[in-house]
């Protein structure tokens, strides 16, 4: 970590604390006007194109109309958790990235002091994140449960339910990261990147967490929750106005949350792409990181549309046995097999092109699992009439036949 953290006069660190805000409020306008272009392009439709430019000022609008709405508090609310809900769901979102590393060391224009381009960082910070980030389940629960409303607390349940079993899996595939980089130090992990990303080695890791991060921000196809079909709108039924526009907030700060997480983890965090540091060496300095960043994390909000315009939603059943019966097994496994890799390379008994011959070796053996047919399934026996028995009763009964109908006069 850098020795600047804990040394800044207190103006910079309010000044980096108001840009986060406003860079995450900014970033979800933009994101909810992208999702709609998006969609429409993948729908063959129009999408927003009337206020501002492009229509960019359309989620501005939104906004300002939820603001403007009539606030209806239900009359089964308990109101002093009703009206905290939404902020205790709110506020997490944007806590989380107070250790997010956004660049390197920088100058202030128009001053001489040096800062970095992170708010602050822990020996601890991704387990902080995980901290903050699962107390926004509270908010979602209490939504539900202080409503009064049955549709409202079984979609607060379900959210639950569903957050916390793949927010598991999320972090597990934490665990092999803090192995490979020696740390839980948000920019100590982009620093030991400097070489090579960590979604190359630790893939099995990467597309967990993609799962996963998209399975605990209740998106679509996994936005079970919200299914209008059976549950009105899920844990947000009965909310308006500006409580309604603060869980809209909620969801996109934390996609947002996650995508810059997996960037951190992953994708080499602030770093130049594959090739272009390589050709210039200022790519990696100054400002330019923070370009490289919020393009990375740009690319993971295009996956969440895509995602959302092109799968159906799961069953219930389907998402949960999928998320305990398969993504926390395989994670675990996946720990032990990285745990032990490390252990033999440490002792010099595994050198790196013995591993990259052992990891194609695996990977075929996965890719050819797909091929293997599966079991057809016993077709059921049709059912069989029970055998009329006119003595059942004590006395015989006639057995019921279809009415003789009349011939045609």
């Amino acid at each position: 970590m850098s020795d600047i953290f804990g040394n800044e006069p207190f103006w910079v660190i309010l000044l980096k604390s108001v840009l986060i805000f406003v860079v995450l409020v900014v970033f979800t306008l933009f994101n909810i006007w992208f999702e709609r272009r998006v969609v429409a392009k993948m729908q063959h439709r129009i999408g927003p194109n009337v206020h501002g430019p492009f229509g960019l000022l359309q989620s501005l609008a939104d906004g300002v109309k939820l603001a403007l709405k009539e606030d209806i508090v239900v009359k089964a609310a308990d109101k002093l958790v009703y009206v905290l809900a939404p902020i205790l769901a709110t506020i997490p979102a944007f806590l989380a990235w107070a250790v997010i590393p956004f660049g390197p060391e920088v100058t202030i224009p128009f001053t001489d002091q040096k800062t970095v381009l992170q708010l602050t960082d822990l020996p601890v910070a991704v387990l902080y994140i995980l901290a903050v980030t699962s107390i926004g389940i509270y908010g979602i629960v209490l939504a539900g449960w202080s409503s009064g409303s049955i549709y409202a607390l079984l979609g607060g349940m379900r959210s639950s339910a569903q957050m916390i079993s793949y927010e598991v899996a999320m972090g597990l595939s934490f665990v092999s990261v803090f192995m490979y980089a020696g740390s839980m130090s948000t920019s100590e992990i982009v620093s030991a990147q400097a070489d090579v990303w960590f979604f190359l080695p630790l893939f099995p890791s990467f597309v967990i967490y993609v799962i996963a991060m998209v399975g605990e921000t209740n998106r679509a196809p996994f936005d079970l929750p919200e299914a209008e079909g059976e549950l009105v709108g899920g844990f947000h039924t009965e909310y308006s106005s500006l409580k309604f526009a603060l869980f809209f907030l909620a969801e996109y700060v934390n996609m947002v949350t996650v995508s810059a997480l997996a960037t951190t983890l992953f994708l080499g965090g602030w770093r130049a792409p594959f090739g272009i540091a390589q050709v210039w060496e200022g790519a990696n300095s100054g400002y330019w990181p923070l370009l490289w960043f919020l393009g990375k994390t740009l690319g993971f909000i295009f996956m969440f549309v895509w995602l959302r315009g092109t799968l159906p939603r799961l069953r219930y059943d389907q998402f949960m046995n999928f998320g305990w019966k398969i993504l926390i097994p395989v994670s675990l496994a996946w720990i032990v097999a990285v745990a032990f890799i490390r252990k033999l390379k440490s002792e010099g008994m595994l050198d790196a092109q013995w591993l990259m011959w052992g990891a194609i070796a695996v990977g075929v053996v996965v890719l050819l699992t797909f091929l293997i047919p599966e079991k057809p399934e016993p077709e059921p026996e049709p059912p069989t009439e029970p055998e009329f028995d006119a003595f059942a009763g004590g006395y015989p009964v006639p057995p019921i036949t279809e009415p003789p109908t009349r011939s045609a006069r």
